[in-house]
């Protein structure tokens, strides 16, 4: 077994990781690595034999890991990386605060960061997938990273560095984002609690939020800017195109496109990551056979199918 670095933290051989998804399916990692600080993370990945592959997961939200598991290092940031704090304008947190509690946050402090509130997650994948909803997006209000190199070293990026654009961003090959600051524009906190009350409500009278699901399954096909801003003068929602493909409600063993939101995959109960994925991609093909659209995944699939 190849030989890894000693972390002060914790790190474990041939760990599973379904129960650390929202969907929970998935195989096991080589290793699971969860650093205790910054420099406990810097030291371990400028230590790491540079062949050693490594993922940074966050809280699963808007992640598949295939049946047969990672053949890496995955890395899980904990309660070291999770701090919020508000100074004037700028709202800092850690990658692992929870969206909805940065919102919160803020809102108490009169800060309006309220999109956040309903986005499932941890600020590292909000940042990594330039997150949003109700139109706004994090590249609206993001002012800088900072990150840990694979190489070991922390930095701080600007925002303009990391090219967000829909759904998508450009970082450093095997970085691990640890914090973020956003620039958050001032807002009464009553009103801003009553924002994120009627978010939350909307959220759920529309969204299957008591089923394991990943969130959204599909990008919207059409109508983004550069910077992930919708047009909604072209823009195409993706539940609709998987509706008239006759795909709502649709199973595949445990798998099903959620009847009450046809761009929500749940696992309504034993379903495996196989059974998640090829109903997405039958979803896939039924949609392009019937519109000429080709979606694109939103959520992530990572690791290797089981043999």
């Amino acid at each position: 077994m190849t030989q890894l670095p000693t972390p002060r933290g914790a790190l474990t051989p041939n760990r599973p990781l379904s129960d650390l998804t929202w969907l929970r399916v998935g195989g096991p990692a080589d290793w699971l690595f969860q650093p205790a600080d910054e420099d406990d993370l810097a030291a371990f990945l400028r230590d790491l034999d540079p062949a050693i592959a490594v993922f940074p997961m966050g809280v699963g939200s808007n992640l598949i890991v295939r049946d047969g598991g990672i053949r890496a290092v995955v890395i899980r940031l904990g309660r070291g990386f999770n701090g919020i704090s508000v100074e004037g304008e700028a709202v800092t947190a850690g990658a692992a605060a929870l969206d909805s509690h940065v919102a919160r946050r803020a809102a108490e402090a009169g800060r309006d960061l309220t999109f956040l509130r309903t986005i499932p997650g941890s600020i590292g994948g909000a940042v990594r997938m330039n997150a949003g909803c109700y139109g706004q997006y994090v590249a609206d209000v993001l002012d800088s990273i900072r990150i840990v190199t694979r190489q070991g070293r922390i930095e701080t990026l600007p925002a303009s560095a990391l090219n967000l654009r829909y759904r998508q961003s450009d970082l450093p090959e095997g970085a691990v984002i640890i914090g973020a600051t956003f620039r958050a524009p001032a807002g009464d906190p009553a009103a801003l609690a009553a924002r994120m009350d009627e978010q939350l409500a909307r959220r759920d009278a529309s969204q299957p939020t008591k089923d394991r699901s990943a969130g959204s399954t599909f990008r919207n096909p059409a109508g983004f800017s550069s910077t992930g801003r919708a047009d909604d003068t072209h823009e195409l929602k993706a539940w609709k195109v998987i509706e008239n493909a006759g795909m709502r409600g649709a199973m595949r063993g445990g798998a099903q496109m959620s009847p009450m939101h046809a761009n929500f995959l749940i696992n309504t109960g034993g379903a495996t990551a196989a059974d998640l994925e090829d109903l997405g991609e039958e979803v896939r093909k039924k949609v392009f056979q019937n519109s000429g659209i080709t979606l694109e995944w939103e959520i992530m699939r990572v690791g290797e199918r089981a043999t």
